[in-house]
């Protein structure tokens, strides 16, 4: 049934549309700047105005998949116990046309920034396709469905690339693949693990012990992969190779001992320790790239 909910002010719509934005999920899009570092380009302002502005262009378009995902499974949100009241649309907050006319502005900012990044909005296309075959059919696809969230990680380094009109290194590649799907096989076990396999339809297929072993498997590959990169083509970064493995070992620890994870995004956010982690990450890296610059 869908709720009765008191009409909503001026303020409170706007403040739905945002929520139904996401803008907390933005934080994902900070894989756009890691080609910004790896390639040594954090130097040049006009290369820094570019990769920010690309990664601008994936916050729009991943609010876009967001509100797209959020009106195709509207009815289904209506009958789970958290976002029945967490979700915009399906608690009432902001009604079926406003959210559509607003996903209209947000496909529209994207038409107009393909004459600004026309080389990023390729890549941009192929995460919007790629999350709308996600929403219809590729969600409900056991393995598939975790590869999917996975590519969307990779399409952010790509683009980040291409605005630099840099190429995106196999390793580079390889190690972002298996980061995001250590990630995105985290996010399912935490599904299964809190709401059962009733909350999402892929999860009757999964059992925690097989995620774990994905998951393990995919944090094996991501730090392998990353230190092979940093010992032949970045040796200067060798430091950087403890904090990457502290960073997998403290995710893993929130997600057993605090029960965190079905949000990589709140798990970031909500944890000091990790979030200082990812900061001392970026300035060792670019204090260990820096000085080879300046020769």
């Amino acid at each position: 049934m869908h709720p009765t909910v008191a009409p909503q002010s001026f303020p409170a719509r706007i403040k739905g549309l945002v929520a139904l934005a996401r803008p907390k999920q933005w934080v994902k899009n900070s894989f756009v700047f890691a080609p910004l570092v790896f390639a040594g380009e954090f130097l040049k302002l006009q290369s820094i105005q570019s990769v920010a502005l690309a990664a601008l262009i994936f916050c729009v378009a991943s609010s876009a998949t967001y509100v797209l995902n959020d009106l195709h499974d509207i009815d289904r949100d209506r009958r789970h116990p958290t976002k029945s009241k967490s979700r915009p649309l399906a608690s009432g907050l902001v009604p079926v046309p406003l959210a559509q006319a607003f996903l209209l502005f947000l496909y529209g900012v994207l038409l107009a920034a393909w004459f600004v990044m026309p080389a990023v909005m390729y890549v941009v296309c192929g995460y919007l396709l790629l999350n709308l075959a996600y929403t219809f059919v590729l969600k409900h696809q056991p393995v598939i469905d975790i590869f999917t969230i996975a590519i969307g990680f990779v399409l952010r380094v790509y683009a980040g690339a291409m605005a630099l009109s840099v190429p995106v290194s196999s390793w580079m590649f390889v190690t972002t693949l298996c980061l995001a799907l250590y990630l995105a096989a985290v996010k399912r076990r935490q599904e299964l693990a809190s709401n059962g396999s009733e909350s999402r339809e892929v999860l009757q297929h999964y059992t925690p012990a097989l995620i774990d072993r994905y998951a393990e498997m995919s944090a094996t590959g991501a730090l392998l992969f990353y230190s092979l990169f940093v010992m032949t083509a970045r040796p200067e970064m060798v430091m950087t190779i403890p904090l990457v493995l502290y960073g997998l070992y403290r995710y893993w620890f929130i997600v057993e001992s605090q029960g965190g994870g079905e949000s990589p995004t709140d798990a970031l956010l909500g944890d000091w320790q990790l979030l200082l982690t990812v900061f001392v990450w970026g300035g060792v890296s670019v204090a260990s790239i820096w000085p080879g610059l300046l020769i």
